[in-house]
């Protein structure tokens, strides 16, 4: 059987330090667990790396010493990715300013990943995003991939 393929953007990493969200925390860890006993293909982008290295320490070190627990692939962005970030923005499902967002979406669909984890309601796990995400994969001839939170992945325990 084959692994789901999993892009994580930054929020999830983040959310393995985030004692002030305990739910998110202990829901990102279970995932976490799972991770690391190989259920899942992980992706993650240069962005990720980028936006990790811009949080302050300790955090910063603490973030890196969890990447380091997984197996993951880290893709690079091609001029592929920014086209497809570039038309996530013509499309006006995702604003300039949230060109990184653009680009964990863009990195994802090309490496055809299942899905993209997100802690970020604001810009990726909402209907706007995930419908106009949908209509793109159509436009240009991607699979389509899903836009969810962690918890909707891990089992929970009773």
């Amino acid at each position: 059987m084959r692994k789901l393929k999993l892009y994580l953007d930054t929020s999830v990493i983040s959310h393995l330090f985030a004692e002030d969200t305990p739910d998110k925390m202990g829901d990102t860890l279970r995932l976490w667990d799972e991770i690391k006993m190989g259920l899942y293909d992980v992706f993650i982008s240069d962005v990720v790396i980028e936006e990790v290295m811009r949080c302050p320490q300790p955090k910063q070190d603490i973030l890196f010493e969890h990447l380091a627990e997984i197996d993951y692939s880290r893709e690079e962005i091609t001029v592929e990715i920014n086209e497809l970030a570039t038309q996530i923005i013509k499309l006006g499902i995702l604003k300039e300013k949230s060109r990184d967002d653009c680009l964990h979406i863009a990195t994802a669909v090309v490496s055809q990943c299942d899905y993209i984890l997100s802690w970020n309601f604001k810009h990726m796990v909402n209907v706007k995003t995930i419908n106009g995400v949908r209509a793109i994969t159509n436009l240009c001839g991607y699979k389509n991939i899903d836009i969810i939170q962690p918890t909707m992945l891990v089992e929970k325990e009773d």
